[in-house]
């Protein structure tokens, strides 16, 4: 079967990029390449979830691409390749963001603000450059499931976590030991 493509007479990469981003939506060509491999192999793709308390960078552009050159890899190898999107939403750089944005230290919370006021504001915050991220998200063509990611502040997440855990505590496969790990003399925590 041959099939013949337009020639660009000027190259308009902008132009390009729109053009194959909206036929891809349009034909649905991401859940087309999940949906035609039903009952293959897995290939099981939980992305390592960035922070939206931040804009997207060049570094971000750059580690999106390697992890979807393996993925568009796994998939033209056969496998079926669900790819799980997420949103890291605890750690110290959100909770330093507060304290800077509400003009207050650790120790105010509870005191100068509540701390449902603080955790509410923790995440809208967290979430603040979601839209931004989707965006590049979809310009630069990285496959993701963005319509149903795993966020780390709900609940089910978490409980899954403490449940991991015990699993792993009742089976003896956690220990106990000492290593250097990064201090923030400002929080008081690693």
């Amino acid at each position: 079967m041959s099939v013949r493509y337009k020639e660009y007479k000027q190259l308009n990469l902008p132009g390009i990029a729109t053009e194959m981003l909206s036929e891809w939506d349009r034909d649905k060509v991401f859940e087309k390449s999940i949906d035609l491999r039903e009952g293959n192999m897995p290939f099981v793709f939980y992305e390592g979830p960035p922070s939206a308390n931040g804009m997207p960078g060049i570094h971000h552009v750059i580690s999106r691409t390697l992890k979807d050159l393996v993925c568009r890899y796994k998939t033209m190898q056969g496998f079926q390749v669900k790819r799980k999107g997420g949103w890291d939403t605890h750690g110290l750089p959100v909770e330093l963001g507060v304290e800077k944005l509400l003009g207050i230290t650790k120790e105010d919370i509870g005191k100068k603000i509540s701390v449902e006021e603080y955790n509410a504001t923790c995440r809208r915050e967290v979430l603040k450059f979601k839209d931004q991220w989707d965006d590049l998200t979809k310009k630069m063509g990285y496959w993701v499931d963005l319509e149903t990611p795993y966020v780390t502040f709900e609940n089910n997440y978490i409980e899954t976590l403490w449940w991991c855990l015990k699993e792993l505590y009742n089976k003896n496969l956690l220990y106990e030991d000492v290593s250097i790990q990064p201090y923030s003399p400002a929080a008081g925590t690693g």
